[in-house]
């Protein structure tokens, strides 16, 4: 199920941040396959210049099977949070595209369009890695407070 992400005070191009604010949109979920591979969709709607949803979450580090839909009557563009490099998906209107993406640790991945002002107007996402940083990765420092 769907949770919306928005905030009204941000919700307006060029308002606080670049374009609306990323998350703005819906939150959505990868579902695990049987392959061991994270699969999901994004779709850019038609005249709304966002990724739907605005931020995937994913339950762990591993490889993600992202479709990208481009239902909009614009040509757009992914570039994509790879280990390694980037992925770049080329989006004409009405067109679909899939990236395999190697994400290896926890955390926020960014990622959007960079076709004329695309990101400047809002076409921008992310994908989250839940998950704790493994041992080898952490700082020493004392332990923190956890939620």
């Amino acid at each position: 199920m769907s949770q919306i992400v928005d905030v009204a005070d941000l919700d307006k191009q060029n308002g606080t941040t670049l374009g609306r604010i990323l998350g703005r949109g819906k939150l959505g979920h990868a579902e695990e396959g049987d392959d061991g591979k994270m699969h999901a969709t994004v779709r850019i709607p038609e005249d709304e210049l966002v990724f739907e949803p605005g931020v995937l979450v994913i339950p762990h580090a591993g490889v993600l099977e992202l479709e990208l839909i481009n239902d909009d009557k614009n040509t757009h563009c992914a570039v994509l949070p790879c280990n390694g490099d980037y992925k770049f998906i080329w989006l004409v209107n009405h067109s679909r595209g899939i990236a395999t993406l190697e994400l290896d640790g926890p955390g926020y991945y960014w990622y959007g369009s960079r076709t004329g002002n695309d990101e400047g107007r809002g076409l921008t996402a992310a994908i989250v890695v839940e998950g704790d940083a493994p041992p080898e990765a952490r700082l020493d420092r004392p332990p923190q407070p956890r939620p």
